[in-house]
C-alpha cells in the first residue's frame, strides 16, 4: 500500500486523525501540537526502514507513544481543556420539533457535547483511546490492536468496558439534570 507513496503522500491524509488522537490523549492543544510534531519527526526518521503496510495505524501508534512519553516527561496530570466534540455529537442530538439550526438545538448540543466530553475524560486512558480510535477514527479492531500494541481480544474488551462506562456516566449526568 505505501510502496507507491512517499512519506508525505502516505501520511498527510492521516494528520487530522493523528492530531485528534493527540488532542484527546493529552487534553490540551499545546501538548497535542508538541506530540504531533514529535510524532511526525519520529515517523520521518524511521519511514525508510519501516515502510508500513498501514500508514494510518503506524502513524497513530507513534502519536500514541509520543503522547504517553510527553506525559511521563512532564510528570504531571494533564489539564482538562475544551475539546471540540461536534464530530462526536453530530447527528446524535437530533431534537424532534425544533429547527435544526435553532438556538434551542445548539444549546442542547452544547450541553450534550459537554456531558460527553466530561464522560470521555473520566474514562481510563486505555479505554478512551480504543473508544476514540474505533468510534471517531473508524479503525478496525486489528488496526487498533496495532496502534495500542495489544491483542485484538484486549481491544474488544476495552471497547466494551469503555462503552459500558460511558453509558453509566452519561446516565448519571441525565439523572442529575432531571433531579
Amino acid at each position: 500500500m505505501s510502496s507507491g507513496y512517499g512519506f508525505e503522500g502516505a501520511l498527510r491524509p492521516h494528520f487530522a486523525a493523528a492530531h485528534n488522537l493527540a488532542r484527546w490523549l493529552t487534553r490540551t492543544q499545546a501538548d497535542a501540537e508538541d506530540a504531533l510534531q514529535e510524532s511526525v519527526l519520529r515517523a520521518f526518521r524511521s519511514w525508510q526502514a519501516a515502510r508500513p503496510s498501514s500508514p494510518r495505524a503506524w502513524l497513530l501508534r507513534i502519536v500514541r507513544n509520543c503522547c504517553y512519553d510527553l506525559r511521563k516527561e512532564r510528570d504531571r496530570d494533564p489539564v482538562e481543556g475544551a475539546v471540540d466534540v461536534d464530530a462526536i455529537a453530530e447527528g446524535s442530538n437530533a431534537v424532534v420539533g425544533l429547527p435544526a439550526d435553532g438556538p434551542e438545538v445548539r444549546l442542547l448540543r452544547m450541553a450534550d457535547g459537554e456531558a460527553l466530553q466530561h464522560a470521555l475524560f473520566a474514562l481510563a486512558p486505555e479505554f478512551r483511546e480504543v473508544f476514540l480510535l474505533r468510534e471517531i477514527e473508524g479503525l478496525s479492531y486489528k488496526e487498533i490492536a496495532d496502534v495500542a500494541g495489544v491483542p485484538i481480544g484486549t481491544v474488544m474488551s476495552r471497547l466494551s468496558r469503555a462503552r459500558a462506562q460511558l453509558r453509566t456516566l452519561l446516565a448519571g449526568e441525565r439523572r442529575k439534570e432531571t433531579a
